[in-house]
């Protein structure tokens, strides 16, 4: 998995307090209409009974709702984009239990308490990005397999309980104000995103037996300490641009030198010290990628005849840097 491709979805778009403030002075009420939903339908399929023919997507994006009550009555939905507009209730969503595909950016959403998707017993797909969730508490999904939650207020992962999130396999989690992962137990949890939050901590994360991809750019971590071996999956860790300078956290992650197989480490004070890639592979030797390039023959082999030597190299004092 290239670093590019990781960062590449979901970007995280920043809105100042005062345009929130100026844009919530001028809002107007505005009700969904069915003319409205009308031009949004396409994607005719059949019902779930086979019987008929019915729309299934629908485009709401940018309609400046802030009342979509006139929905429940479009019962076949499976697909709906609700962005960009000013909704805080969904409670009209409940009605459309064939709900595949959901997508909320850019709303108003504050908590998940209340919400109906505990019903919406098919959803798969959930993008809540760009809203105010402060927390994760209420959140069910009986079927939910990705959920984006990028560029809210989260300060803390609570209120994520395995029972109601079983499916779960891909998190996101970019752009929020964590100091910890404490909290993420999701034992069947593959893909973790946690890059732009300010996490000085790694804990919890020997829960997670079935991860193999952890995402952590951009936060302030100074160790590696918190990784597990029961971590036995994890193929893919990026923890470019934090303050790692110690030699440590190469050998926290030695216990995953089973499985790990692109490690992205540039930006840190250690990726700085002479020696830098054989130093890595002298720990990690079934490394094939450290951070954009390949692993080559060569320095494999230099690393393999050098390895007692590299690991007693000493680390440059962090005044140094």
């Amino acid at each position: 998995m290239d670093e590019e491709e990781v960062l590449s979805e979901g970007k995280v778009e920043e809105d100042t307090e005062e345009g929130h403030e100026e844009e919530e002075d001028q809002l107007m009420v505005c009700h969904l209409t069915k003319e409205t939903i009308a031009e949004g339908l396409s994607l005719l399929a059949r019902t779930g009974n086979g019987l008929s023919h019915a729309f299934v997507r629908l485009d709401l994006t940018d309609k400046g709702l802030t009342d979509i009550t006139a929905i429940s009555s479009y019962v076949h939905i499976r697909f709906l984009d609700l962005s960009k507009n000013h909704l805080t209730d969904l409670s009209p969503l409940a009605s459309l239990t064939h709900l595949l595909w959901l997508k909320m950016d850019s709303n108003a959403v504050a908590c998940f308490k209340g919400q109906p998707l505990g019903q919406l017993t098919y959803l798969q797909w959930l993008s809540v990005a760009m809203n105010q969730l402060k927390d994760l508490e209420g959140l069910v999904g009986p079927a939910l397999e990705s959920l984006n939650v990028i560029g809210n207020s989260i300060q803390r992962v609570n209120g994520l309980q395995y029972r109601h999130l079983t499916n779960l396999v891909t998190l996101e989690l970019r752009g929020n104000r964590l100091d910890t992962t404490d909290g993420i137990y999701l034992p069947n949890l593959r893909q973790l995103f946690l890059a732009d939050n300010g996490i000085k901590r790694l804990e919890g994360l020997d829960r997670l037996e079935c991860l193999d991809t952890l995402h952590l750019r951009d936060n302030q971590l100074e160790t590696l300490d918190g990784i597990s071996p029961n971590m036995k999956c994890l193929k893919y860790l990026n923890v470019r641009g934090n303050m790692i300078l110690s030699q440590n956290a190469l050998q926290v992650l030695g216990c995953l030198s089973n499985t790990l197989r692109t490690l992205v480490l540039a930006e840190n004070p250690l990726a700085e010290t002479e020696n830098y890639r054989l130093l890595v592979l002298a720990h990690l030797p079934q490394l094939e990628r450290l951070d954009k390039d390949p692993i080559s023959s060569e320095e494999r082999t230099e690393a393999h005849s050098r390895v007692n030597e590299l690991k007693e190299e000493e680390v440059p004092d962090p005044e140094d840097f």
